[in-house]
């Protein structure tokens, strides 16, 4: 499967939900881990350059390298929900599809 319907498909699977889980995280988890913040603020950039791209493929290398040493690689702190640990495991698909 070429990459950009690999990355086209994870995405549609998982933008909308990381839409509703991302301001929530942020808000119950932010204080404790305010490394969440940059998370939240990369995803709504991501999202930006991909509503911009439309078809296209974005320029998002940055964002991702960004992602990855702000979260450890995506590693899940042990005091956090559900949700949290969500959220950085559909990043994390996201981010290994844009690089396939």
């Amino acid at each position: 499967m070429p990459k950009q319907l690999s990355f086209n498909a994870v995405k549609e699977k998982y933008f909308a939900t990381l839409e509703q889980y991302v301001p929530v995280v942020a808000r119950v988890h932010g204080k404790h881990h305010p490394e969440f913040y940059e998370v939240r603020q990369l995803f709504d950039a991501i999202r930006a350059k991909v509503k911009a791209a439309g078809a296209a493929k974005p320029e998002l290398k940055a964002e991702f390298a960004r992602l990855r040493e702000v979260t450890d690689n995506y590693t899940v702190p042990c005091d956090v929900c559900e949700s949290y640990e969500a959220v950085y495991k559909m990043l994390s698909a996201i981010d290994k599809a844009y690089h396939a």
